[in-house]
Parts: structure tokens; sequence; C-alpha cells
């Protein structure tokens, strides 16, 4: 084995806890290798979060430009042209990408492209030669689930949502998860005819279900058909578009299909097995606290661990290890009152507990606002925007937030530093309202909806 080929860190997969881990080692002085098989950004970047985004701010436009009138402005015609949109997006990505690569070279990390697999303890084969490193870190990701059903692999993921050249007429989400809600309120926006097919009975589970239902209703005020309880069984494409067979032998039919069931580690080609690491049921790695497999020197963080699968989780797991074996310090990612956004129509936000999460700790409260924003309600809109509190009556903390309607990402946001100072119903009461703003109904709900215990 060369010197060149010898290494501190190996990481595999330059996604976002990838590229955080190695800048992070690397500022520590480690001799990184980072490794990754197709670009460099990862999912978020290059498939999800970003661009994800970048569609949905396209898709709010329509209700700018339909609402402008009310406030002044005179009539805009306007259509949307999905490829002139995507090639904007890859342009942006490109750019990203570009960002990446240079922050990697400036902090000394070595990026090599190719599939990577772990040979042996401590060694790692890429593009047919052998790398070594005392510490080898697994980062990367997770990828769409596509055998839930016969026939599901021949629908779109959202990595084709993405770099659509046409919309189509009709389209059949098939999951109710962050994606799926996402999607089917993006493209509804968009002009397109979108139903959903789930098995539940109410979108986004392990949400709070005052939330979820808002959510369903916010789906279907956007003309989106949902198919509540609907236990799929095969998905069939003929010549004017696809048919999905449900359980109790109905059909639906749509233009186009967007599998959004869900999405599972990628561990596929990693040669874990070389290394004695077996997945759990869900075919994840499992770590302990300071993100270590069960194999000596290999670590795993992000969606492929399957804790808590966003992005600025990976980022925090990848630092701490980063921190904790080269840093001189030991530092593990905290995993609780993590916020997290979907970004639908309204969007909605959330942190800490559900209702029903902290009517099983205790006696709680539950404080709850509803109403028509003051710029909806200008142009004669029936949006409405949720909020609730979930008020520890023991110790008066605030354990839960979570609201739809216009910026509840950026709100919660801010609100999640209060969550984690340890915030009580009292500091919320004390806080000087800032008006005329949505957020100010945080600060100002004074009676509980309903009191549990």
């Amino acid at each position: 084995m060369t010197a060149a080929n010898t290494f501190d860190l190996i990481v595999i997969g330059a996604g976002s806890g990838g590229i955080a881990a190695s800048r992070r080692a690397a500022s520590h002085g480690a001799k990184v290798l980072l490794i990754e098989g197709t670009r460099v950004g990862g999912t978020c970047v290059l498939r999800g979060c970003i661009p994800k985004k970048l569609m949905m701010y396209a898709s709010e436009m329509s209700s700018a430009f339909s609402e402008a009138s009310a406030f002044g402005w005179s009539e805009v015609t306007s259509q949307f042209d999905v490829a002139r949109w995507t090639q904007a997006k890859d342009n942006e990505l490109n750019r990203l990408e570009g960002v990446y690569r240079q922050m990697l070279a400036n902090s000394g990390v070595q990026t090599l492209l190719g599939h990577a697999r772990i040979t042996g303890e401590r060694t790692v084969e890429a593009n047919g030669e052998t790398y070594r490193a005392e510490r080898i870190l697994i980062a990367t990701g997770g990828a769409p689930s596509i055998d839930g059903i016969p026939g599901l692999e021949q629908a779109w993921t959202s990595d084709d949502v993405l770099q659509l050249s046409a919309l189509p007429k009709s389209l059949l989400v098939i999951g109710a998860g962050y994606i799926a809600v996402e999607f089917a309120s993006i493209l509804a926006r968009l002009g397109v005819h979108v139903s959903m097919a789930y098995r539940a009975d109410l979108p986004l589970r392990g949400f709070d279900e005052d939330l979820r239902a808002q959510a369903a209703q916010a789906l279907e005020s956007l003309g989106v058909t949902l198919h509540a309880s609907a236990r799929s069984q095969a998905l069939s494409k003929h010549a004017g578009g696809f048919a999905l067979r449900l359980e109790d032998g109905t059909e639906l039919q749509a233009d186009a299909v967007l599998n959004a069931t869900g999405r599972k580690p990628n561990i596929r080609g990693l040669g874990l097995e070389s290394v004695g690491i077996a997945t759990d049921a869900s075919g994840a790695i499992p770590v302990d606290a300071d993100s270590r497999t069960t194999a000596p020197g290999i670590w795993a963080i992000g969606d492929v661990t399957n804790r808590v699968n966003l992005t600025p989780v990976a980022i925090a797991e990848g630092r701490a290890f980063a921190d904790t074996e080269f840093g001189g310090r030991h530092i593990q990612a905290n995993h609780a009152n993590v916020a997290s956004a979907v970004f639908c129509s309204p969007p909605i936000a959330t942190i800490g507990l559900t209702e029903a999460q902290a009517m099983e700790r205790g006696p709680t409260d539950v404080y709850v606002s509803q109403f028509r924003p003051m710029k909806k309600a200008f142009v004669g809109s029936q949006e409405r925007t949720y909020m609730k509190l979930i008020v520890d009556r023991t110790t008066d903390r605030v354990s839960g937030i979570h609201m739809l309607g216009a910026d509840a990402p950026e709100i919660i946001q801010g609100l999640a530093i209060a969550i984690s100072a340890g915030a009580t119903k009292r500091d919320f009461d004390n806080t000087m309202a800032m008006h005329p703003t949505s957020a100010e109904e945080f600060v100002l709900m004074r009676e509980p909806a309903r009191r549990h215990g």
C-alpha cells in the first residue's frame, strides 16, 4: 500500500453529511479521501431539498399572479414552461456543485469519483485501486423504494419529477409522506390534476393529528383528490397512461404516476458483508450514539442509518464524528427536538411533541389559533393558518409547536431556539408581540383550547 493511497479517514458518499464530516475532519488535520459514485452534493442539493424548493417557488408564482389585481396591479397573463424551469434549475445545481467542490479542495479534502466498496478491515476499493484508512465513514444516504407493489418500478420517482420537460395532464401520487404531499401540492398549483392514494386515513403519518387533518384540507382546497385508506395491489402501464389496482378491486387512472412510498438506506454494493455488518429490518446500518457500527474502524451517519432522516441531522452527525475522532472533543448529535418542514402549500413546520405524545407523558395543555392571514383575507382567499402550542402543565414548558401557514418553516426555525432552551408558556406570554404578523399569534394564546390529565 503506497503512502498516496493511505489516509486517516475515508468517507463514502459526498452528500451533505459526508461533505460536512470530511471538511471538519480535515480542519482538525486529518488526511481525508471522499469517494462519491455520481455527483458531489448528494440527494439534498441535487435531487431533493434544493431543487424541490425551487419548484415550490415556481408553483407559488401562480397565486402571486392571480392575486396581484386585488392589490391594484393590472391583470397578469402568464404561462409556466417546465422545460425552462428545469434548465434554470440545472444551471443552479451545477453552480452549487462547483461551490461544494471548491470548498472541499480549499479544506484539503481529496475527492474521488467512483463506486466505493469496503473490501476488508480498514480497506476500500474504488476504480480498481485499493485505499486504506484507520477510520471509514459511510454516508451513502437513501434511495427511492421501488419494490412495494408489482409494477411500481415503472412510476416516476422524485428524481424524475425534477427533470420534466413537459407536465402531464394528470398525476397519481402513491404515498402520503413528505415527498408525496410536497409534489402533489406543487404540481397541483402548476395546473396538473393530482390525486393521491395512501394506506392511512390522513397524510403525513407521524405528524400531529390536527396538523395532518389541516394538511388534508389544504390539499383538497388545491384540487387534489385524496384516496385515503387505499391499499395498492399493482401498477400497470397502458397506451393511455397508468392504472393502479387497489385491493378492493377499483382502479385509479392517470397519465403519470409518482412513486412516493418511501426511501430505503442506500447500501447496495458497499461490501458490508466483508466486515460483518448486518443491516436491520429496514435495511439500515445499526450504529450507537457515536455513530459507530458493529465493525471496528467503521462509522455511519445520515439516512443510511435510518435515525432522523433530515439533512441538518446528517450534517450534525458528521461533524460530531469528526470532532470526536479527530478534534479531541467527545460530541454526540442531539436527536431530540429536531424541527422539520413540509414545503407544501401552505407549508407545514413542526418541532417537539405531538399532542398524543405529550398526553402520554403527563398533564398537557393545548393552545390553538386558526385564522385567515391578512394577505389572503384581503384578496378573498379562504386559505387559513393553523397554529398549535403543546405545554407540559407540570413544568409549564412548551414541549411542542406545530404550524400550517405562510412562512411556517421560517417561524418555527426561530421558535426552535426557544424549545431547545426550555422556554415556558410564561416566557411566551411575557414576549411582546410584533404586529401585524402571523407569528405574533404564538405569544398571544392565553386560554387553552383543551386540557388533558
